[in-house]
């Protein structure tokens, strides 16, 4: 898998020490490259130390950026010094990339002219032009840090993650496969507003999958390795061999519908029909999507295939699409959150079991073989969701953690307990806000880098839940 890779700049200003760029140089490959990523970087021969310090630089600097176009994710603005702004900002204007903005500390003790750097104040002067010029980019705290300490790996960290945030939500592709559930009006969406954020909405037919899924043979070799691939991935092992073939063709059709049409996320039109025509549910091939890093939502939840994808990009793992479905016991911070068993592996307890669909059965004995049922382990957690109205797409973030409660064995599907400080207020504001009855959940405290990427690179409306 290739390294995620920063462009690195570096600024001065002709008046001040030039020989501390040579040392960021060398400061800042060294924390990259230790904190597991790569880079690249305009030679030192091209300008006085590599830097930027006028605006024809900057133009120079913009080429060489240009000439690697589609090379790197990000760019590090590392100013040593107080910088020239001029020159930054003809060189990154059109980037095109996240730009995160560094800036060296002083020390105590070297603050004469030659050890001086004064960049607490010319980072002002770049932020200050950026936002001129209307140029998205990213400052963290601590307001001055040096590249080779704790806190500056943090910072990257969180960086990688608003890069592959934004980069991988300016423009994908979502499968829809199926109309909007008939009784589910909660889960409207609007296909233009979605285009207009780089979306691209790709619409099949639920009957042309009946018929695809029913012209594969039993023993043909993709099935065979579906059938395989799934028996490996959770226990299938009281699942009837006809059931177990028909979701593994179910799922080889839905694979080539991803490879076909390029697809980086799909939402499933899961019931009834399939329960009703092809006799299974096929909440364990939705799990099985995503935990193998295809966003896939239940239910055509478009909107929340689009904060899925999002978490799963923020925090390198699983997303899952879940119900409000319960409150636990008397505790006004808990609710069990829970869905029939879409839920990936690497997000539960253990290695869940298919089974067949309670609400099904009780109605129509046999037609719901599918559901992965099991428990959601416990983990500190990342929640959204979005919605589409008005041109305008408008998401929440919030975080809380699943815990370890238990949930008893007669609660089917798969559940998990999560606490989330002051979640009678949050409830109301969704409420009031008009989002659904599902959220999003993935492992991993992220709501600051994904405010970051949504807020000022993707042009999405964030709306805060909290108190």
């Amino acid at each position: 898998m290739k390294k995620q890779t920063f462009a690195l700049y570096f600024g001065n200003r002709g008046f001040m020490p030039a020989e501390l760029i040579e040392g960021a140089r060398q400061d800042m490959i060294k924390a990259v490259t230790d904190a597991g990523y790569d880079y690249i970087i305009m030679d030192k021969e091209a300008t006085r130390y590599g830097a930027v310090e006028t605006r024809d630089e900057g133009l120079l600097y913009a080429q060489w950026l240009k000439s690697h176009a589609g090379e790197y994710d990000g760019v590090i603005l590392c100013m040593p010094i107080f910088v020239d702004e001029n020159g930054a900002i003809a060189a990154l204007q059109d980037a095109g990339v996240p730009i995160l903005m560094q800036a060296y500390p002083d020390e105590i003790g070297k603050m004469d002219f030659a050890h001086r750097r004064d960049a607490y104040c010319g980072k002002f002067s770049v932020t200050d032009v950026f936002e001129q010029y209307r140029v998205p980019y990213t400052v963290m705290k601590p307001h001055v840090v040096h590249p080779c300490s704790p806190q500056f790996a943090q910072n990257l960290h969180d960086f990688a993650a608003i890069c592959r945030v934004v980069n991988g939500m300016k423009r994908f592709n979502i499968g829809c496969i199926g109309a909007r559930t008939t009784a589910f009006k909660t889960v409207r969406f609007d296909e233009l507003t979605m285009q207009r954020h780089g979306i691209n909405v790709e619409s099949f037919d639920l009957s042309e999958l009946f018929e695809l899924t029913r012209a594969k043979a039993d023993n043909d070799d993709k099935v065979l390795e579906k059938i395989a691939a799934l028996e490996k991935y959770t226990d299938f092992s009281n699942v009837p061999q006809e059931k177990k073939t028909m979701l593994a063709k179910i799922s080889v059709v839905i694979d080539e519908y991803i490879e076909n049409y390029h697809l980086d996320a799909i939402a499933l039109r899961c019931w009834n029909e399939m329960e009703t025509y092809l006799r299974v549910c096929p909440c364990v091939l939705i799990s099985e999507l995503n935990d193998r890093g295809i966003t896939a939502s239940c239910e055509i939840d478009m909107c929340s295939a689009i904060t899925m994808r999002a978490l799963s990009l923020a925090t390198e793992g699983p997303a899952a699409c879940l119900d409000w479905n319960n409150n636990y016991g008397d505790d006004p911070d808990k609710v069990i959150l829970f869905h029939c068993g879409s839920t990936a592996q690497k997000l539960m307890k253990e290695t869940g079991t298919v089974t067949s669909h309670k609400m099904f059965d009780k109605g129509d004995p046999g037609s719901g073989w599918g559901t992965n049922e099991g428990r959601i382990a416990a983990f500190p957690m990342t929640f959204s969701n979005c919605k589409t109205e008005d041109g305008k797409i408008t998401i929440y973030f919030s975080e809380g953690e699943f815990t370890d409660d238990n949930i008893e064995d007669e609660f089917f599907g798969c559940g998990g307990v999560a606490k989330i400080d002051g979640l009678q207020d949050k409830l109301l504001r969704l409420a009031r806000g008009g989002f659904k009855h599902h959220t999003t959940v993935a492992n991993g405290h992220v709501k600051t880098v994904l405010e970051e990427a949504f807020k000022y690179y993707l042009g999405y409306d964030v709306v805060s839940i909290e108190g």
